[in-house]
């Protein structure tokens, strides 16, 4: 059984279970709600033992393998700030929905009871009060920590993320042997911790039954509408970033008909959607840019593997929106310091997510640290999160493909999107 039908069925029998428990339900003498806590405490807590080695080797070993050295010049250079534009962008599409639509409030009043949140409001409320405009000077701080292992343990990214950045750049440089063992080293603790994540999102059906079956068992099944506003709402805004922003970009900067991108790209969004994995679509990804959108392979093998590490707008988008959606339904009235805070780490943690299914729960852990929330919130939004990250997958494939386009017609191909509509028709693809 594929992975997602797993997480589906568990969190049918995680409600189910609560629904048929009460707070006071013993199985064989022993309570079973805290056997659900339990369950849910320790996937939780699995996630956040791999957000520190996860990001930045993911981080590092991308910056590795962003090309060679003749790459690096202009091609490069646009190649990463188009990536920066457009992950921001989609943060911002995201920011606006979330603050238009405000999932997390249900009739005037926070969702906090409605999902099971009240024993915790008081608390995170304590952790956020008195935030305001001279916190910016404490994230210009964490930037660049004086203690880069004091910064892991209290899990501040923001510093061990730029620092990855620079390692990553300048162990590329680093000639001789101790450069080519030190790389093969990194790369060889990155495929580690992948497949430790790998592990760990396994036993996601597990964490999700539960998590879902101790909040249903404390609320019944009354959490069902804030998380459909909640899924409603990130579905507006990556259908907004995918269909509306990409487009006007394809359409004005490289004269260029979006529809027929669309088309070319249909192979490697499907893949991506059902795969939820920016990795395992990358092969397809290229041979579509390549082959049926008519890229270079010169600009196409150097832009889709950068893009499959560090852009990632659907995934930026998402976790912006999770992070606010929780805030909402913890009672938070976030300031516009706050927010940016939200929107920056969602852009930095977006560069270190891995491109594999359901790894931006990590990064949104981070996200709810820097803003003082309790990581066990993301328990709320898991119950949708493999769809949601099907769709996001998507989005990230898409935008890479577009970065793609861009980039080639700013180099001067005039190949890009040219070929007819009847022999894509007729592509085995």
């Amino acid at each position: 059984m594929k992975l997602h039908h797993q997480i589906f069925l568990a969190m049918v029998l995680g409600g189910l279970a609560g629904a048929a428990t009460s707070e006071s339900t013993r199985l064989l003498g022993l309570p079973l709600l805290p056997a659900y806590d339990l369950i849910g405490e320790l996937f939780i807590n699995a996630l956040k033992m791999v957000v520190v080695p996860l990001i930045t080797t993911a981080i590092i070993s991308g910056m590795i393998n962003v090309g060679e050295d003749d790459n690096l010049g202009r091609l490069g250079a646009k190649t990463v700030v188009f990536y920066l534009a457009t992950s921001l962008i989609a943060i911002l599409v995201g920011l606006v929905v979330v603050n238009l639509i405000v999932p997390g409030v249900i009739d005037g009043e926070p969702a906090k009871d409605l999902l099971g949140l009240a024993k915790e409001t008081d608390q995170a409320l304590q952790s956020i009060e008195g935030r305001g405009a001279a916190d910016f000077t404490e994230i210009l701080r964490q930037l660049l920590p004086p203690n880069l292992f004091q910064a892991a343990a209290e899990t501040q990214m923001l510093g061990l993320i730029v620092f990855s950045l620079f390692f990553g750049y300048f162990l590329r440089t680093l000639r001789g042997a101790p450069g080519e063992h030190l790389r093969q080293t990194v790369e060889g603790i990155y495929q580690v911790v992948l497949r430790i994540t790998m592990v760990i999102i396994r036993f996601a059906p597990l964490g999700v039954f539960g998590l879902i079956a101790a909040t249903v068992t404390r609320t019944g099944l009354d959490a069902v509408e804030p998380l459909a506003l909640f899924f409603i709402t990130v579905l507006l805004a990556l259908a907004l970033h995918m269909f509306v922003v990409m487009p006007l970009l394809i359409r004005f900067l490289a004269k260029r008909s979006p529809w027929r991108h669309l088309q070319a790209m249909t192979p490697a969004l499907l893949t991506a959607f059902s795969s939820a994995s920016s990795a395992a679509t990358l092969p397809l990804s290229m041979e579509c840019v390549e082959k049926r959108s008519g890229v270079s392979n010169r600009t196409a093998s150097f832009v889709l593997p950068l893009g499959a590490t560090v852009n990632m707008d659907g995934t930026a988008l998402y976790e912006c929106v999770a992070a606010i959606f929780i805030a909402q339904a913890y009672g938070l009235d976030l300031s516009l310091t706050t927010q940016f805070v939200i929107v920056l780490t969602a852009l930095l943690t977006s560069i270190g997510v891995a491109s594999i299914p359901a790894a931006s729960l990590v990064a949104i852990t981070v996200i709810l640290g820097v803003i003082g929330l309790p990581a066990e919130a993301i328990g709320l939004i898991l119950v949708t999160d493999r769809l949601l990250d099907m769709c996001r997958t998507a989005v990230n494939v898409w935008g890479d493909s577009v970065g793609a386009v861009l980039l080639a017609r700013s180099e001067g191909e005039e190949d890009v999107l040219r070929r007819p509509m009847r022999e894509l028709d007729a592509d085995p693809l």
